[in-house]
């Protein structure tokens, strides 16, 4: 049996699942059906450019920035916990940020109603103490902390699989020589770690640029993101030339962000450690 045999299945689940998919997407992209049968047309992209359009794609891009930032905020300190020698607990540390990923998105979030919702968990715990009840839910805040919550082990896991394959004897002798903790972290660990953030960040604002679920049911439909404006144009409008248009320049945008994160590690890499 030839080895190139063996990839015959993964190559018709990759025709099948991938790309006749993106085939259709740009088939209605650039299609639209008039009396004269199906035309080539670019009118679906023109409506991309619209004010109310352009709105929320920004709403969406500052979203999941904030979620980036956040993200990388908390997640590479508890990398750098996981990764430390001296802390003896790292495999439990590890199981608690992974147990999460085995638990269903959207179960994960519907959770989070339960936890943030007027008469929920946290409402009532405050309301124990005399104190007037919040505005959790259907806010901005809301989203964001629920995608922080389910994309945070995207942050952590590939900082943390970099921290921790650092030789160490780099570490020791730059403390035979005298340098102190923050001129290690300065000059060693961050440098050697930036793989593992480039890769964190675009695993993180990937997704949060393009998630639905969350701003749908967090933010009360109050808040309308590019994941929900695709979903509505195929699930309830009908309109899937202008939904597969918004998805192409999604991919546009996602392809040309990786790229740039792509340089810029390459560029780290001929550059070396300093």
């Amino acid at each position: 049996m030839k080895k190139s045999m063996i990839a015959y299945p993964y190559l018709v689940w990759m025709i099948i699942f991938i790309l006749v998919p993106l085939l259709l997407i740009v088939f209605y992209g650039f299609t639209k059906t008039t009396d004269q049968g199906i035309v080539f047309t670019l009118d679906h992209f023109k409506r991309f450019f619209e004010p109310i359009y352009i709105m929320v794609l920004l709403r969406s891009l500052y979203l999941a920035l904030i979620c980036t930032v956040i993200c990388l905020l908390l997640g590479y300190p508890l990398s750098l916990i996981l990764a430390s020698k001296e802390y003896r607990h790292k495999r439990v540390l590890v199981l608690l940020v992974v147990i999460p990923m085995w638990m269903n998105f959207l179960l994960r979030t519907y959770a989070w109603l339960t936890l943030l919702e007027k008469n929920g968990v946290i409402n009532t715990f405050i309301s124990f103490f005399g104190l007037p009840k919040m505005e959790l839910l259907y806010n901005q805040g809301a989203v964001v902390l629920g995608m922080v919550y389910n994309f945070l082990p995207f942050m952590v896991l590939p900082i943390y699989s970099v921290l921790i394959k650092i030789d160490k004897s780099i570490i020791e002798a730059a403390e035979d020589l005298g340098a102190d903790s923050k001129t290690i972290f300065g000059k060693i660990i961050l440098p050697l770690s930036l793989p593992g953030i480039v890769s964190g960040i675009t695993m993180v604002y990937m997704p949060a640029v393009t998630t639905f679920v969350i701003s749908r049911l967090l933010g009360g439909g109050q808040f309308t993101l590019i994941g929900n404006l695709i979903e509505q144009q195929f699930v309830y409008t009908g309109e899937w030339g202008f939904g597969s248009a918004l998805s192409i320049v999604m991919m546009i945008l996602i392809l040309f962000s990786m790229a740039i994160m792509s340089r810029y590690e390459k560029e780290r890499e001929g550059g070396g450690l300093f």
